[in-house]
């Protein structure tokens, strides 16, 4: 069960005094959880950059090969303050990375490690702009898309989880959350096998995958339209990444305040804790490596994708 510990962090986040050090205090009762806060300053403000290790048994922090997964919690801000009151529809990434970092650390006070180590990283910012979007209002960051992409992708992560409210939309017409196609190097490739079993063990439902276009995996601010910011940590990292939606049925504004679902968020978590299970102990993979290094050697690379600008 995931929802004790959603909903411990979604009250933490649900506050005008929300910040990182919250978050720190949140996981300091367990000793296991390595928690790092760092301010980030940018044109339109500051958010508390909040990095969470979990190691495990033979992970790579205590000298052993588990392949380590990372976990980010996408998103611009957690509120729009003085605009808005309250927990913005786009803080669910955090929540729900928070909440992760917490089931995994009390499971590891209680006597079970996961192989691998899991870094979990989000920020918060609880009073954050928004800005106009089509076909609702999103929200706005205080920092931009590459300063924060430059710390949440951590080199050590081997396979990343990228979880973010993607709500603002009439693509993904689903009430819980929704899985991508794997994305690595510029390449999209197929929808893990894995991870849709994963997701049909962990909901009792079949699973919800959504489409990624070229321009999703591309630059914020390169002038084209994105769904989301969901795939961005894939500009930055070599691991593969799979975008996890926090999803509605119908267009949401990601500053509206009230549009948090717990039980969608939860179920999310304990996606996320699953995936960590497996992935750590080598029963899961985000991508084939053997499928990948034919494509890449019939067609080349595709990293060009990730650059701001044709040149950059």
């Amino acid at each position: 069960m995931s929802l004790q510990q959603t909903l411990k962090a979604f009250e933490a986040l649900d506050s005008a005094l929300a910040s990182g050090q919250r978050v720190a205090d949140l996981l300091a009762r367990h000793s296991s959880a390595r928690v790092t806060v760092e301010e980030i300053v940018g044109d339109e403000g500051k958010t508390d950059f909040v990095k969470i290790v979990i190691p495990g048994s033979s992970g790579k922090s205590v000298g052993g090969s588990s392949p380590t997964l990372g976990i980010i919690g996408r998103l611009s801000g957690i509120g729009a303050r003085p605009r808005r009151i309250g927990l913005v529809s786009d803080g669910d990434g955090a929540v729900t990375a928070i909440a992760a970092a917490l089931k995994l650390a009390r499971m590891q006070c209680e006597g079970d490690p996961l192989p691998g180590d899991v870094i979990v990283t989000t920020h918060i910012c609880p009073n954050a702009p928004t800005r106009p979007h089509d076909p609702v209002e999103m929200m706005g960051s205080p920092v931009s898309s590459e300063k924060i992409g430059a710390v949440e992708v951590v080199p050590e992560m081997d396979a990343i989880l990228s979880i973010d409210t993607t709500k603002g939309n009439r693509i993904l017409n689903h009430k819980g959350f929704a899985l991508s196609p794997t994305v690595k190097e510029g390449w999209v490739l197929r929808v893990s096998e894995d991870l849709v079993r994963i997701m049909e063990m962990t909901t009792g439902r079949r699973a919800v995958t959504f489409p990624v276009t070229m321009q999703d995996i591309t630059p914020y601010g390169n002038g084209v339209y994105h769904l989301n910011s969901i795939l961005q940590p894939s500009i930055v990292a070599d691991a593969p990444v799979v975008g996890v939606a926090i999803c509605t049925e119908t267009a949401v504004p990601g500053s509206a305040t009230g549009a948090s679902h717990e039980i969608d968020i939860a179920a999310a978590v304990r996606f996320a804790v699953e995936v960590a299970k497996e992935f750590g102990r080598g029963t899961a993979q985000f991508y084939d490596p053997q499928e990948f290094a034919l494509l890449t050697r019939l067609y080349g690379s595709m990293r060009h994708l990730r650059q701001a600008a044709a040149g950059d």
